[in-house]
This record gives structure tokens, C-alpha cells and sequence, in this order.
């Protein structure tokens, strides 16, 4: 993937965050292509979540400045850590939340399309989850939430997606059909995603990038391409 003469949909100036008297990161620079698979990764407390906020815009950085190149109406398509699902609605009225940019207050209350629900479908089969279609969010495992999540950040369709440790609780099966399901995102659709990561071996198979966060040295980050290897 080359980066000349690409506009970045996410820039990252000097960016800096200093949370109870301690920096967790400090002067980050990077960007965000279209078609890129950037992968977070550092050991545990060291400020991936943190940052995922600060790129989303829910925590104001200490210092410095994220940029986005794309329009409000565009969106970002999140997934963090507390998945912030409805537990009183279904799996399939949770993930066509999704789809709720593309509509004012008035027009949800008549529902959803027949083609907004056969996508939300579609997308819950590719997670292997359609079969929860109509069982209520808190009825469900951890890992079925997670796919709930993820599918609707997906039915979303934003100009990119962040994702704190998405694929966590879940099998390394189902864990590679979700993150192919972002890096299908990322490839075809120009949707890149930036995603934090435990897993080395997912890292090596789906990320171009890997941004890596270092414990007790806020200002030593590195970030560099993840070599291809025989999978």
C-alpha cells in the first residue's frame, strides 16, 4: 500500500494524553488510509483504550490534535470495550441500530426498510449469530454481544471503524471471521479500521500496520509494517 498522494481519513498530530499525574502517550504521530488495517497494540494499562477514545472524540488529549477527513454525517463506527448494547432489545434491533445516521427521530419510529433488516441479517449470518436474531441483548453470552457489536458497526457503513479489543472474547475461529469481516471493510470499501489487538498471530494475519504502545515510556511508541508470513 502506498502512501503518496493519499488523503488520510484520521491524522494524528503530537498527540498527548497525562491522566492522573502519569502520561500514558505522548507526541503520536500517524495517520489513517483508506483500505488500512492499523493494529494497537501494548501491553495492558498502557493507554490503547485511552486513545481509542481520543480518536473517537469522547476524551479531550492533553496536548496536540486528531483530524478527520470525512464528514459528520460519515461517522465513525465504534466498538469498544463496554459495548453499550440495549439489553432489552433483540440481537437484530441492536445491530440495525447501526443504521440510525441514515435517519431522522421521526423516521425510526416506522421502523426500519426491508432492506435495512435483510442486511442486518446478512451481516448477523456472516458473525454466525443469525440464529439470535430475535433472543433480547442480555440473554446472551459476552461473545455473542461482541458480534452484536461488531455487526452494528458494520451495518453502519462509517468512513471508518475503531475497535477496542473486539474480537476478545471470542474463539480464534470466530474471532478470524470477524476481523475479515473489517479487513473485507478496509480492502474493498476504502472503510479502514483501527483496532486494538492481543493477539500476535491475528496482528500478523490481518493488520498492514501495527502502532505499538510501550509501558512507562509514553513517548516511545513505534509503529512500522507487519511482514507477511505463511499462515
Amino acid at each position: 500500500m502506498t502512501r503518496d498522494n493519499v488523503l488520510p481519513l484520521l491524522k494524528v498530530r503530537d498527540l498527548g494524553l497525562r491522566l492522573d499525574g502519569r502520561w500514558l502517550f505522548r507526541n503520536l504521530d500517524f495517520s489513517l488510509l483508506p483500505k488500512e488495517f492499523l493494529a494497537l497494540t501494548g501491553p495492558s494499562g498502557v493507554g490503547k483504550s485511552s486513545l481509542l477514545s481520543c480518536l473517537a472524540g469522547t476524551r479531550e488529549p492533553t496536548e496536540g490534535e486528531v483530524v478527520h477527513n470525512f464528514t459528520k454525517d460519515e461517522g465513525i463506527g465504534i466498538v469498544f470495550q463496554d459495548l453499550l448494547l440495549t439489553d432489552g432489545a433483540s440481537v437484530l434491533t441492536n445491530s440495525l441500530c447501526g443504521r440510525l445516521n441514515r435517519y431522522g427521530f421521526a423516521r425510526t419510529l416506522w421502523g426500519f426498510s426491508e432492506q435495512d433488516r435483510a442486511d442486518a441479517y446478512n451481516t448477523l449470518q456472516e458473525l454466525g449469530i443469525a440464529g439470535l436474531a430475535h433472543k433480547w441483548a442480555a440473554e446472551t453470552s459476552r461473545g455473542e454481544q461482541q458480534r452484536v457489536a461488531i455487526a452494528r458497526a458494520l451495518l453502519q457503513e462509517p468512513a471508518l471503524y475503531l475497535a477496542d479489543e473486539p474480537v476478545a472474547s471470542l474463539d480464534s475461529t470466530r474471532a478470524d471471521v470477524a476481523l475479515s469481516l473489517f479487513q473485507r471493510e478496509a480492502r474493498k470499501h476504502g472503510r479502514p479500521v483501527f483496532a486494538a489487538l492481543h493477539d500476535s498471530r491475528q496482528v500478523e494475519q490481518f493488520a498492514d500496520r501495527e502502532l505499538k504502545l510501550a509501558a512507562n515510556c509514553p513517548g516511545d511508541w513505534t509503529l512500522q509494517s507487519v511482514p507477511r508470513h505463511a499462515l
